[in-house]
């Protein structure tokens, strides 16, 4: 079972500028295992891209990949 956190990390860390202000927090909903990412609001635009292609890759490998959790994960990308 691969840990869809380090997972998530290690695809966004060498997107940004300020890897060390990388932050994913976890939550379970009714519904979903939810995960929060936090990046330096200057790094924002990289994580999202042009017109969100940049999160819909990130979004579509963490989707594919096969989770220990008996729910769907969901990936929010949270602008502080």
């Amino acid at each position: 079972m691969t840990d869809v956190k380090e997972l998530i990390i290690a695809i966004v860390q060498p997107l940004v500028e300020h890897p060390e202000d990388v932050k994913l927090t976890e939550h379970e909903t009714e519904r979903f295992m939810e995960f929060d990412l936090q990046v330096n609001p200057s790094d924002i635009g990289r994580v999202i891209g042009k017109q969100g292609r940049v999160a819909q890759s990130i979004r579509a490998i963490v989707y594919s990949v096969k989770a220990p959790y008996q729910k769907r994960v969901r990936l929010n990308i949270v602008d502080a």
